[in-house]
């Protein structure tokens, strides 16, 4: 007897989603609750957990493909203890390995086996470009499974990898001519993104504006404090909660960067919900603080370092991702040093912020060296005009060089 496999609902207004991964193999055992397969939605990437205990059936789905919600992509048999062999139909080439084999090198016994480990295309790929065996490396993701940080850091200690492992990595180019390319599908969420910020720039009037911020008396701040904030609060000091909290400042007295434009008509909210840009290995996501004016230091720091964590191991939730008012980037993290980022619609401003450097300024008749940051917002100026985009910038930049404002609400 065999139990289907169905596409779960994977929330409002989504209907279809791709087949990113099996989690299974035919014949391996599987509990109840157990994730199964890997969705990838225009958001975020969902988990198909089992439901019901058994043996893994026959996929009825190749990796890749596109699914529809309620569609049926593989089966559970009937069948406890330990897995029976199946006769388990040809992985699809997406899966059992990253790129076509060659027959004029043998890849390494390890990377046959590996080729079967679940490990995400981004992995895959990086994986194969250094020449690294997986099953060697041991994953922080969830289950146990690599994630790029992993891999990176396996490398970082690895010895250079070899010939054979050096044309291993890369089977999916033209390996006589030395010139090299490589053909991978875009994931959906990568697609979703392309189009959402192409749109941005098609549909909104889009115009930056830069200040630069002295983070002296922020940085003096995190310096004093960080130890007694981690032991009481259990998370670690960082300035997104000074930004936040300086954003929520401004918006109240420039409210349309708070704000979207439906129709005709312009909507402003009496709350802000702010969508912060983490990393995550299948690109850039901006899950949501909700009620960020609202909430203190701490409960800032707790929920962006709780979607940091969620991001790495591929568990946001449409929740997550729904919503958001307005966007804190911070392109800094990775060393920018200035950019113009693109809102997210429907909101109409994203501020982004970029790395500390120490710089030569003037304060008081005197060349001083201080720690400055740039900082740019980006806005609609359908619904924001230049004057309030200055007036937001310049209440961040004071809150920020005398966060007493924060506290006084100045």
């Amino acid at each position: 007897m065999s139990t289907e496999v169905k596409v779960p609902v994977l929330g409002e207004s989504i209907t279809e989603a791709t087949l990113g991964q099996w989690l299974k193999k035919p014949g391996e055992a599987v509990a109840v609750d157990e994730p199964i397969a890997s969705l990838e939605t225009d958001k975020v990437a969902v988990e198909v957990p089992s439901p019901v205990a058994g043996i893994m059936g026959a996929y009825a789905v190749e990796e890749g493909a596109t699914v529809n919600v309620g569609a049926v992509i593989g089966s559970i048999d009937a069948g406890t203890g330990a897995a029976a062999p199946v006769a388990a139909p040809a992985r699809p080439a997406a899966a059992a390995a990253v790129a076509p084999a060659v027959t004029t090198t043998a890849a390494p016994a390890a990377d046959a086996e590996n080729s079967d480990l679940p490990l995400s295309p981004a992995v895959r790929r990086l994986v194969l470009e250094l020449g690294i065996d997986p099953s060697k490396i041991k994953g922080t993701g969830k289950d146990g499974r690599l994630t790029k940080e992993d891999v990176l850091a396996a490398a970082k200690g690895a010895p250079a990898p070899s010939a054979d492992a050096t044309v291993a990595a890369a089977l999916t180019t033209q390996a006589t001519s030395g010139r090299q390319e490589e053909r991978v599908k875009m994931t959906r969420l990568r697609q979703t993104i392309a189009k959402r910020l192409k749109s941005a720039q098609d549909t909104a009037a889009l115009l930056t504006t830069f200040n630069d911020v002295d983070m002296s008396a922020v940085m003096e701040a995190r310096a004093t404090y960080k130890d007694l904030f981690e032991k009481k609060h259990g998370v670690r000091l960082g300035f997104m909660g000074f930004f936040t909290k300086a954003v929520a400042l401004a918006a109240r007295d420039v409210p349309a960067v708070n704000a979207k434009i439906e129709g005709d008509e312009i909507v402003y909210h009496n709350y802000l919900d702010v969508s912060v840009a983490v990393s995550a290995p299948n690109g850039l996501v901006v899950p949501v603080v909700r009620n960020a004016d609202a909430m203190s230091f701490a409960q800032i720091e707790k929920a962006i370092g709780d979607f940091g964590a969620k991001a790495k191991a591929g568990t946001l939730t449409m929740d997550d991702m729904s919503g958001g008012t307005f966007t804190i980037s911070n392109g800094g993290v990775f060393g920018s040093l200035m950019s113009t980022p693109i809102i997210n619609p429907p909101q109409s401003a994203v501020l982004g912020l970029h790395r500390i450097e120490d710089r030569a300024v003037v304060r008081d008749g005197q060349v001083v060296v201080r720690p400055m940051m740039y900082l740019a917002l980006s806005y609609d100026h359908r619904l924001i005009d230049g004057r309030e985009a200055v007036t937001f910038l310049k209440i961040v930049k004071e809150a920020i060089e005398d966060p007493t404002r924060l506290l006084i609400d100045l």
